[in-house]
């Protein structure tokens, strides 16, 4: 079994890159844009924190077979967000509430877990 990442563009298996080989673009955005949404919803983001997972979750939200390096994966999650909040605007009939609750808990998980930057380890003492 390959362990492949979203982000591996030297396999055309990997998420966003059809079987066609043409890559899908998302539009840019700034990592660090605000989030202007309902407050129900970042409140569920804030609630779901605790339990928050993350190489599971990511894998599963990404539809990966491995979870991306921390911070790696804020601009898939940005516009996943923003395509579902799109969606929750237009009043889409494919709108899925579950799955904008569960994409927002991943941004704001890894929103913090850049902002705490990485953690390092004594090893051995002196």
């Amino acid at each position: 079994m390959s362990h492949l990442s979203p982000f591996d563009l030297a396999d055309s298996r990997h998420v966003g890159v059809p079987p066609s080989g043409r890559v899908i673009a998302f539009p840019a955005q700034r990592i660090d844009a605000p989030l202007r949404r309902p407050g129900v919803l970042l409140a569920a983001a804030r609630a779901g924190q605790p339990g928050w997972r993350r190489d599971p979750a990511l894998r599963r939200l990404m539809r990966a077979e491995v979870a991306p390096r921390p911070g790696a994966a804020l601009p898939w999650l940005r516009a996943e967000e923003d395509r579902l909040n799109c969606a929750r605007l237009e009043g889409a009939a494919d709108y899925d509430m579950h799955r904008h609750v569960l994409v927002l808990i991943a941004l704001l998980a890894e929103l913090a877990a850049v902002a705490a930057g990485p953690r390092l380890r004594v090893v051995g003492g002196a």
